[in-house]
């Protein structure tokens, strides 16, 4: 059976679709190294042929505000397996907890520091210390909850667009034009205007993080914990028909949604449409999230599925380390750290850029997870959420 235990605390599927997160993770943000237009009201002037448009709304459309919930999803349901794992062990389960996102808060902010100002992790770190207020509450309560925030967060930016679609304001084009000018100097100049971009931007970007992912990404938190409890993804023979349910109202019900948040994200934008489009993705778009794992869920029980889940858990296993190498890479390619290719790459080369890096990522992560029983990283993080030294090379079977 493939929903066998990888060890006494792993689980193949959560690995697997953990990997498989990382990859579309991976397609939207190597977007805003690509180009100082990315999330601003304006689209980029210089890449603006039919099939630059056609790969920019192909990654709207099927990778944006979708994989980032997914994660969040599975961020959820590992916070049921580690309240596990310190029962097991005999460990207060809170110290190790405050811990953990202690440690994660800290390589989070150097994250955004020095590599990319999207950074999740420092949300990812408060929002899982506020997961443990709940973590005795009842199932449904916790469910309740989760739709509310989802709810609440699409009002907000629903009466945002409305507000912009009748009380019309002339975008400054001129004045965006300087400013992404502006960002890509920085960006391609020095290291440290690398660094001093980044801290400008992170002083920006709070509000939307607090208005629109921070919500979003706890609402999956619960709903991932919910599942956790009911060891969803390591059950699929009970769960069976669910996911097969759950895999045709999200294809039908999310994939329309997010054609159209695409749609005003990439030829609306600026519009008041593209944050209409958007507060309909934020509402609708976990139903496309929802059918992404319970498509690799079922996908995973078959012959050829079992191969890529295979292929897929090692770098799920080494998520926080794959994440960082992600940006590491990306900076190098694109900011002053390397070769300075910022604005000068269309959408389908950072496409396929970002699927050649995905492509190195599985095969480093197959190397290292057959000789270590952590990632880099993890093996950080754990040492400070355990307060001690974890054992670092796998012992070699006699």
């Amino acid at each position: 059976m493939l929903h066998q235990i990888i060890s006494e605390e792993r689980i193949l599927e959560v690995d697997s679709v953990r990997g498989f997160a990382l990859f579309g993770i991976l397609i939207v943000n190597i977007c805003a190294f690509l180009s100082p237009f990315y999330g601003a009201s304006v689209a980029d002037p210089f890449f603006t042929s039919e099939l630059d448009m056609a790969v920019r709304f192909l990654i709207a459309f099927l990778f944006e505000m979708k994989f980032y919930l997914l994660f969040s999803f599975l961020f959820g349901y590992s916070f049921t397996l580690q309240m596990q794992s310190a029962e097991k062990s005999g460990a207060a389960f809170l110290p190790r907890i405050l811990r953990r996102q202690a440690g994660l808060w800290a390589i989070g902010l150097v994250h955004a520091v020095l590599l990319f100002h999207g950074d999740i992790l420092t949300t990812y770190a408060v929002l899982g210390a506020l997961l443990l207020a709940f973590r005795q509450t009842p199932e449904a309560k916790v469910l309740r909850l989760a739709k509310g925030l989802i709810l609440a967060t699409a009002l907000l930016w629903a009466s945002l667009g409305l507000t912009q679609i009748l009380l019309p304001s002339a975008v400054d084009f001129s004045t965006s034009l300087s400013d992404a000018a502006r960002i890509m100097a920085a960006y391609r100049e020095t290291p440290g205007t690398v660094i001093a971009q980044h801290l400008r931007d992170l002083s920006e970007i709070w509000l939307v993080t607090g208005a629109m992912q921070a919500p979003c990404a706890f609402a999956m938190f619960l709903a991932g914990m919910a599942a956790g409890k009911r060891r969803m993804l390591a059950d699929f023979k009970t769960y069976a028909p669910f996911y097969a349910r759950m895999l045709r109202v999200g294809l039908l019900v999310g994939l329309p949604a997010s054609a159209l948040c695409a749609y005003g994200a990439v030829y609306r934008a600026g519009s008041g449409w593209d944050v209409l489009g958007l507060a309909l993705g934020i509402l609708l778009g976990p139903f496309l999230t929802a059918a992404y794992l319970a498509g690799a869920m079922m996908l995973f029980q078959h012959r050829s599925g079992q191969q890529l889940a295979a292929a897929l858990a090692p770098a799920g296993r080494m998520a926080l380390s794959n994440y960082l190498l992600q940006s590491l890479i990306c900076a190098v390619l694109f900011h002053a750290y390397g070769f300075r290719l910022m604005g000068q790459w269309p959408p389908l080369a950072g496409l396929l850029a970002a699927a050649a890096i995905f492509v190195l990522q599985l095969t480093l992560s197959r190397w290292w997870m057959a000789r270590f029983a952590y990632g880099p990283l993890e093996w950080g993080l754990r040492a400070i959420t355990i307060a001690a030294w974890p054992k670092w090379r796998k012992t070699r079977a006699v």
